[in-house]
C-alpha cells in the first residue's frame, strides 16, 4: 500500500510547487510592471506597488494552477 501513497504525495508536492512558483513569478512580474510601466495616481492597480504585486501574484496563482 505504501507504493500508492508515494506517487500521490509526489504529485501533490509538484502541484504545490507549481502554484508557489506562479505566486513568486507573478509577484515579481507585478512589481516589475509597476516599476517600469506603472502610472502616477490614476491607475488603480499599477499606481501602488503592493497592489501590483498582489495582482501579479493572483494572476500567477491562476496560471500556475492551470497547468
Amino acid at each position: 500500500m505504501e507504493k500508492n501513497i508515494a506517487p500521490k504525495s509526489l504529485q501533490r508536492r509538484k502541484r504545490i510547487m507549481k502554484i508557489a512558483l506562479g505566486i513568486v513569478i507573478g509577484g515579481l512580474a507585478g512589481y516589475l510592471y509597476y516599476y517600469f510601466i506603472g502610472c502616477d495616481g490614476t491607475c488603480p492597480i499599477s499606481s501602488n506597488p503592493w497592489r501590483s504585486i498582489v495582482y501579479g501574484s493572483v494572476m500567477g496563482t491562476l496560471l500556475g494552477s492551470a497547468f
